[in-house]
């Protein structure tokens, strides 16, 4: 069963190496990272699903020691989910998982073994639902690290240039995430998510499937929008 989750955002600008002279701006929210993965390593959970954002529909699959790459935002740093041991399997982490696995290393993870799984913005919500249960109802304790950023819409400069509509949806993410409220994980819109450049719907969903019948409580740790892009850090116990 489900047992804790932590909810980060993914921007590669997190790496320190990648945000170069702007790193101090997200300090706080990488703080907040850190807390939440030590609320997670604390219900020592006996493995640990990375669920992140695909570059396709997905769901998509990755073990342990799959390696990741920053190489295309111009920084030689290369990472690993949960282990640097040996060369790795095949394949690449998508940037979401690779954030991840960057957290993870960063905070010292070797408490439970360590999988990730890539979800896309075109899986309905009861689809990823059922991933989330599906991951749920693994024999032991399990543990899961969300990763996803909220619209990309919040001023003129943003990615997704500046949206009324952003505000309000973004609010409301924060305070379902930050209350576990699953009703309402699952009641996002798809349609408008996919408007605002929310990469987050579908790892947020999954998540939302694997609490179902849990009596999880969530804690907000961090909520902003730097650079126009919503980011959230809670943490779930």
């Amino acid at each position: 069963m489900l047992v804790a989750a932590a909810v980060c955002p993914c921007p590669p600008l997190l790496v320190p190496e990648v945000a170069a002279g702007a790193a101090p701006e997200l300090d706080a929210a990488r703080a907040a990272c850190t807390d939440a993965l030590g609320v997670l390593a604390a219900a020592r959970p006996d493995r640990l699903v990375v669920v992140g954002p695909a570059r396709g529909a997905g769901p998509e699959s990755y073990p342990q020691g799959t390696r990741g790459s920053f190489r295309g935002f111009g920084v030689d740093l290369d990472v690993s989910l949960g282990t640097d041991d040996g060369p790795g399997p095949a394949g690449e982490l998508p940037y979401g998982l690779a954030v991840g696995a960057w957290l993870l290393w960063r905070t010292g993870w070797s408490d439970a073994p360590v999988e990730g799984l890539g979800v896309g913005e075109p899986l309905a919500a009861e689809r990823c639902a059922g991933i989330g249960r599906d991951i749920a109802a693994r024999a032991g304790r399990v543990g899961l690290l969300v990763l996803g950023d909220a619209s990309a819409c919040r001023t003129l400069k943003a990615p997704g240039y500046l949206d009324e509509r952003a505000e309000p949806f973004d609010a409301e993410v924060g305070r379902a995430l930050g209350a576990a409220d699953v009703a309402s994980l699952m009641a996002l819109d798809a349609g408008l998510a996919r408007e605002l450049k929310v990469s987050g719907r579908a790892p947020w969903q999954v998540l939302a499937g694997a609490a179902e019948g849990t009596a999880l409580g969530g804690a907000m740790l961090y909520e902003d929008a730097p650079y126009g892009v919503g980011y959230v850090v809670a943490a779930w116990s």
